[in-house]
């Protein structure tokens, strides 16, 4: 049997600019010869692009929490079964941005859902599969809403106390789960918090 690939997500509050280093890392890896997937969530199937449009409409704003949490559910599903695990099995390196502690810190800590429910869903949705490492990029949360002055899509629209507590439960995820959730500051420097990523990243490949 080929040996099972290494399962790599990126988590982070608005601008924080989670996208771009996970895409950074992506290319770095590529270069160096290893065998890499890029994938975002909700998203990366034909299934989860459609759900994705239906989340960050802002003229769906009457959606419960309850649907949000499953819609999301519903995408990282599909992501799993289609395109995640059959990577893993053929012994890829899977880079996605955001997974599971996306829900537990908007959905759980920020709209104060029930975190058991969501935690017994996501095993569920997520057929068992666990990072095997997660970068949260950390930055406080005014930070990176002032750079999306422009075109917020309905997630970012929300308030800043919302977003103040996404923070915080990614902080306290971080702390439950210190050897799995890695957390990287955001540095001033693109290619400086980058660098840092990749000695993490660099560690779980030996």
């Amino acid at each position: 049997m080929a040996k099972r690939g290494l399962f790599i997500t990126f988590e982070g509050s608005e601008g924080s600019g989670k996208s771009t280093q996970s895409k950074l890392l992506c290319r770095y890896l590529r270069q160096r010869g290893q065998p890499v997937i890029f994938l975002r969530e909700p998203g990366s199937t034909p299934i989860g692009e459609k759900i994705r449009k239906i989340l960050l409409d802002k003229q769906n704003g009457r959606m419960t929490p309850e649907a949000e949490m499953l819609l999301y559910m519903a995408a990282r599903s599909q992501l799993v079964a289609q395109m995640i695990q059959p990577a893993l099995n053929k012994g890829l390196i899977v880079v996605c941005d955001r997974f599971l502690d996306s829900t537990r810190a908007y959905q759980g800590f920020g709209l104060g859902m029930d975190m058991r429910l969501i935690n017994s869903l996501g095993a569920f949705a997520a057929r068992g599969t666990i990072p095997d490492l997660t970068i949260y990029i950390d930055l406080e949360p005014k930070k990176g809403l002032n750079t999306r002055l422009r075109d917020k899509d309905r997630i970012e629209s929300r308030s800043l106390a919302y977003h103040v507590k996404v923070r915080r439960g990614y902080l306290a995820l971080a702390k439950q789960e210190p050897k799995r959730i890695r957390v990287v500051k955001q540095q001033k420097d693109i290619a400086a918090t980058q660098e840092i990523i990749r000695e993490i990243v660099q560690k779980e490949l030996r």
